[in-house]
């Protein structure tokens, strides 16, 4: 990859790795398997970003590699992932801590998500993210519609699970 293409992918993963990290939150069960899947997501971001041809906005190209990435992970339940070497540049992305105050705002409502499958974990992420229904279901691979409809259902879902844990 050409040091102009590589630079541009630096810039835009360090504007866009809390969509990453978020999505890690939904996927991985402890500290050490959010770094391990971030690590792969960045990787299977870095290998397919020449095909890239910004049809899309980046932050859509980058949920549907990444929600693809954890899914697959996820599914598998593969504990280790392989690592390759990479450039010095993506390295050296920082990983961002949660402030305290945010992760009590938010536990119930991951411990809740948790529960949900994984096209429900993504569809939940996507909305959280204020994307709209269209982008969702781009993102997804679904209808509009079909993305309205699940997400109610699973509104429901969470209310139904939050409310028997006494979180609402």
């Amino acid at each position: 990859m050409n040091p102009e293409l590589e630079q541009q992918f630096v810039l835009l993963l360090e504007e866009n790795q809390n969509i990453l990290h978020k999505i890690c939150k939904l996927y991985a069960a402890d500290r050490d398997a959010h770094k391990d899947l971030f690590q792969e997501m960045v990787i299977q971001l870095w290998k397919a970003y020449p095909t890239f041809k910004g049809q899309s906005k980046f932050t859509t190209w980058a949920y549907r590699v990444s929600l693809n990435t954890a899914i697959s992970l996820y599914r598998v339940k593969k504990r280790r992932v392989e690592t390759v070497t990479w450039d010095y540049a993506v390295h050296n992305i920082q990983y961002e801590e949660y402030s305290s105050e945010e992760e009590d705002k938010l536990s119930y409502l991951y411990a809740a998500v948790q529960e949900l499958n994984d096209i429900e974990k993504a569809l939940v992420f996507m909305y959280l993210e204020d994307k709209d229904y269209a982008e969702i279901a781009e993102t997804l691979g679904v209808s509009e519609v079909n993305a309205r409809v699940r997400m109610n259902r699973i509104k429901t879902k969470l209310k139904v699970i939050l409310s028997q844990r006494g979180a609402l």
